[in-house]
């Protein structure tokens, strides 16, 4: 199937002469590993049918469209935001949080995001629900951050082989919950998403 990210989000601000970031996430659900945002800005006018949302994407096909944004972005920022930090803010904010720094600190005139309001952005900003299938400067930032957060999994996963992160890449499957059982809590899980905490209480307990 042949999909492609639109542009009619970007023109609307391109039209007045302002460049736009868009920006996305990877890794709200997984209970181990960090949260990676990203941020991409294009040259005004610049089309690509190839870059989409990157759930939707093959592995092979992300790596390849990552090495092409490095390339054919005007610029890009990518936030890593750690385990701790997501305990202490809560996903959901911690996400918001990584948004709104890359919207602050980024070039760029405008703001596209996938589905998260911005509390605190001086910049018009545009929260588009699936935004990662309708821009194509979002498409771009969730390749990014998909393609990152992925490569620091299975660099856990070299480190750490019983726990299948290169499969399940901190998703709670059955098979990781069973290795976290077995082998135990590691320092990069998240302490406050349930499966950890109750693995931790029952430790707690035992104790």
């Amino acid at each position: 199937m042949n999909h492609q990210a639109g542009l009619e989000y970007e023109r609307s601000f391109w039209d007045q002469g302002k460049h736009v970031v868009g920006i996305d996430e990877a890794g709200r659900g997984p209970i181990a590993g960090p949260l990676v945002v990203a941020g991409a800005v294009f040259d005004i006018g610049y089309a690509n049918s190839e870059i989409y949302d990157s759930k939707a994407l093959s592995e092979k096909k992300r790596e390849k469209l990552f090495s092409l944004i490095l390339r054919e972005a005007r610029c890009y920022k990518i936030k890593i935001v750690t385990p701790e930090e997501i305990d202490t803010l809560n996903i959901y904010r911690a996400t918001q949080k990584a948004m709104e720094e890359i919207a602050r600190e980024i070039d760029a005139e405008a703001v596209l995001t996938d589905a998260m309001p911005l509390l605190h952005c001086s910049k018009p900003t545009l929260s588009i629900i699936k935004g990662d299938q309708k821009s194509l400067s979002i498409a771009a930032g969730s390749i990014l951050a998909k393609v990152v957060r992925d490569h620091i999994m299975l660099g856990y996963d070299r480190l750490y082989p019983d726990y299948g992160f290169a499969r399940h890449k901190g998703y709670p499957t059955k098979a990781h919950l069973e290795a976290m059982e077995k082998y135990g809590v590691l320092p990069f899980y998240r302490k406050s998403y349930g499966p950890v905490a109750r693995m931790n209480q029952m430790t707690l307990d035992l104790d």
